[in-house]
């Protein structure tokens, strides 16, 4: 049997819901990206979704450098407050695409699975 539902994937990580027994247990979503895992809550995962946008906000300084994409790092806060990461604009782009493709297919689910039901 299957550990896991994967919810969403790309080239620099993935989401799934774990599954214990024959359940989905669907009240948090680990995320990987790159080499580090996140168990975060729906309402966590808006979180970090706000904290990649003000890290686009305030590194929006450097939109004409050739070299943002690859040499610069910027700190990406996370829900939790003892850890942020250092990502380039790359990675910052491929974790904003893993957490809007997350959130955007758990709501999906939710909305076909659930009240868009007839």
């Amino acid at each position: 049997m299957q550990e896991i539902k994967q919810i969403y994937h790309n080239d620099s990580g993935t989401s799934f819901y774990w599954r214990k027994e024959n359940d989905v247990l669907v009240d948090k979503v680990q995320l990987i990206f790159r080499e580090t895992g996140f168990y975060f809550s729906q309402q966590e995962l808006q979180v970090f979704k706000k904290c990649i946008e003000e890290s686009y906000a305030l590194n929006s300084c450097c939109d004409d450098c050739e070299l943002k994409s690859k040499c610069h790092k910027f700190l990406l806060k996370t829900p939790c407050s003892q850890i942020d990461l250092a990502v380039s604009m790359q990675e910052l782009n491929a974790v904003k695409d893993l957490v809007e493709g997350t959130l955007f297919k758990i709501n999906l689910d939710s909305y076909l699975y659930g009240e868009g039901m007839n």
